[in-house]
């Protein structure tokens, strides 16, 4: 699957790293995503959802991109890199705990530096 840079417009972004969280009220798959480019000097996270629910032939899904400070991305890869299951969302590592919460209504929440403001479709 090739993704396009927001900076370059280059079908080159990749996926570095990853991990699996949690379903929600909404979602059945959630994976929080570390991109980059390989073209250009992009860096950024991106949101995976999909839902299976409805109709045995529908799902949705929905792949964000976000534009994150240097800091925050740093802050998610050292998580993501200290999980030791990062494709199992039951796994109990602090990872897991700190980007897995859910609000009160079971909604998950994605960590505070991802800003809708600075998001783009993939």
């Amino acid at each position: 699957m090739s993704l396009t840079c927001p900076d370059c417009g280059e079908a080159s972004l990749s996926i570095d790293a990853s991990i699996t969280l949690p379903p929600d009220n909404r979602s059945d798959d959630i994976v929080l995503q570390l991109i980059a480019c390989r073209q250009c000097a992009f860096r950024g996270v991106a949101v995976y959802e999909e839902s299976r629910r409805g109709r045995l032939d529908a799902e949705s899904w929905d792949h964000v991109g976000y534009r994150v400070p240097a800091d925050e991305r740093a802050r998610l890869a050292s998580l993501i890199a200290g999980c030791p299951a990062s494709g199992a969302w039951r796994c109990p590592c602090a990872a897991h705990q700190a980007l897995g919460r859910q609000d009160a209504a079971g909604r998950w929440e994605p960590p505070a530096g991802l800003d809708w403001r600075r998001a783009f479709r993939l």
